[in-house]
């Protein structure tokens, strides 16, 4: 059995209903891409979202234009499909369409820990961001400790080991790749 509940707690639960709780509002959708994508932050998921909801409003805005600025709709749809090819949010700069389904998954798979298991480096996500927060990845010459760091494709080819990183050697070392000037050093 189960006590009576006194009339301060009766006063706090009043407006909870325990029996049809709804899990934070409703917003299981993004707790579970929170999960997936091992997003440290609420507020990264949120700005995705914000970010894909204005770009699909703008693709619309385009798609809706008249007829008689046919080429500024061509020169703002190849600009817009451009940039986002760029940063790897779409695979291909063919129609608006492409841009009218983005959403904030996208962003998340754009991230530096899902590039690192894309491209082997890591076995999961939850290994990949250990090892950006540790500081053991590089993308070009820069030491990244921020897992929220989204890079484009023309980055990607640049995204390595840091030289003095332990992960690093073990990789050299499995590979029998590693040299002996490094050994001495």
């Amino acid at each position: 059995m189960v006590r009576k509940l006194k009339y301060h707690e009766q006063k706090l639960l009043r407006r909870l209903d325990l029996v049809n709780w709804e899990a934070s509002g409703g917003n299981l959708a993004e707790v579970r891409a929170l999960r997936r994508y091992r997003l440290g932050r609420r507020e990264d998921y949120v700005q995705y979202k914000a970010l894909a909801r204005s770009v699909r409003s703008l693709a619309r805005r385009l798609r809706d234009l008249g007829p008689a600025s046919a080429a500024f709709r061509a020169r703002c749809a190849a600009a817009l499909l451009e940039k986002l090819h760029g940063l790897g949010l779409v695979n291909s700069r063919q129609s608006l369409s492409v841009c009218e389904s983005l959403s904030a998954a996208a962003f998340c798979r754009r991230r530096l820990p899902c590039l690192l298991v894309k491209l082997r480096m890591a076995q999961n996500l939850r290994h990949a961001v250990t090892f950006v927060e540790q500081g053991h990845v590089r993308v070009g010459p820069e030491v990244v400790t921020d897992p929220a760091l989204l890079v484009p494709r023309a980055v990607e080819d640049f995204i390595t080991w840091v030289d003095a990183s332990r992960l690093r050697q073990k990789v050299l070392d499995y590979n029998q790749e590693r040299d002996d000037f490094d050994l001495a050093a």
